[in-house]
């Protein structure tokens, strides 16, 4: 089904170049997949972002991550700050399905490894989550590992957006949120580099909305569109590049999706949690290294300001892709949760 995005209805984000696509899945061997649940209180689901092609656990990637604000429950994030390596695919869902989804990426690891003949005693997968209970009746439980799978099965270049997958039944500034992506390019010494952010989105108050630099919340709220007393609820964000940065720059370029989020009118409130993950597809790290010491490239420090708009930029328009995508929906109480689009 054809989706329309943001810069469709006439809102430019930004002035870096976009990537071909507009999504996550431009950096080069990255892919996406979801699993929808949406079966009477239960309106869930799972996405997996698939990093690149082969055994991640086997040839790791650079990773870093960043917690602006930590009421979140996210798995895999101790070992990824202090290793700076992810070796298992991304996936985000909702809060009390954290478990059960660490569960399944463990044993779709597991299954590479005894086909690769790759010995594995340990693993770190990394899941993120979001709040999703004002839409999905959210001790059902009802992510597993069938669900995993089906959406690494079902990964793809040119996913949808919207409410799929972990979007399913998210809330963003008090309208339907969901799942948004977009991406940037950056040259450097004469070649083209790709940043991308994909976004589960379940922040904010809608009197606080600010698209393309007005403030459209605040009369949105007037007509009683059922904005939320405080900000809270949670976005994950995960950024994938082809630069060749070390750890330490990833968390530098991380932290820049901050950024994105103020553009948009949030201010980061107690009960919710940012949180942000990276990786580039620059370099593999071998989980058995045969040489003591490994060669890397990273980039100039008085380049890292490219990164950084483009970053902002994405995660920006990530967002509003993940509203405008999505269709009205209803709480569980029986109050409907329109989509942004309806008022473009």
């Amino acid at each position: 089904m054809y989706q329309k995005r943001i810069n469709e209805y006439g809102i430019t984000v930004g002035s870096l170049p976009r990537g071909q696509r507009n999504k996550i899945t431009d950096v080069e061997g990255v892919q996406v997949g979801h699993c929808t649940i949406d079966n009477g209180e239960n309106k869930t689901g799972v996405t997996v972002i698939l990093p690149g092609p082969g055994n991640l656990f086997a040839q790791k990637l650079p990773a870093a991550s960043f917690v602006w604000n930590g009421f979140g429950k996210t798995a895999g994030l101790l070992q990824v700050d202090e290793l700076g390596t992810l070796e298992t695919p991304i996936a985000l869902t909702n809060t009390l399905n954290v478990g059960l989804v660490h569960d399944a990426l463990v044993e779709y690891t597991l299954e590479q490894c005894e086909k690769d003949g790759v010995e594995m005693r340990s693993l770190n997968p990394v899941v993120g989550e979001c709040n999703d209970s004002r839409i999905n009746r959210i001790g059902h439980r009802a992510v597993g590992k069938k669900e995993v799978f089906a959406a690494i099965e079902n990964a793809s270049l040119d996913f949808d957006e919207g409410d799929v997958g972990a979007g399913k039944g998210t809330i963003c500034h008090g309208l339907k949120g969901g799942i948004g992506s977009a991406s940037r390019r950056i040259l450097l010494d004469g070649k083209s580099y790709t940043l991308g952010v994909l976004v589960q989105s379940n922040h904010g108050k809608l009197e606080d909305l600010t698209v393309d630099g007005i403030c459209l919340g605040g009369g949105l709220a007037v007509r009683s569109l059922g904005d939320t007393p405080v900000d809270q609820g949670s976005i994950m964000m995960v950024v994938a590049t082809d630069l060749p940065c070390s750890t330490r720059q990833l968390k530098r370029i991380l932290k820049r999706c901050s950024v994105g989020l103020a553009r948009l009118g949030s201010f980061v409130g107690h009960g919710s949690g940012e949180i942000m993950i990276g990786f580039s597809t620059a370099r593999r790290i071998p989980h058995a290294p045969t040489q003591d010491i490994l060669d890397r490239q990273e980039i100039s420090e008085e380049r890292l300001d490219l990164c950084f708009r483009a970053v902002a930029e994405a995660t920006e328009e990530a967002v509003l892709n993940s509203m405008v995508c999505a269709s009205p929906s209803q709480r569980l109480d029986g109050q409907v949760v329109h989509s942004l689009r309806e008022f473009l």
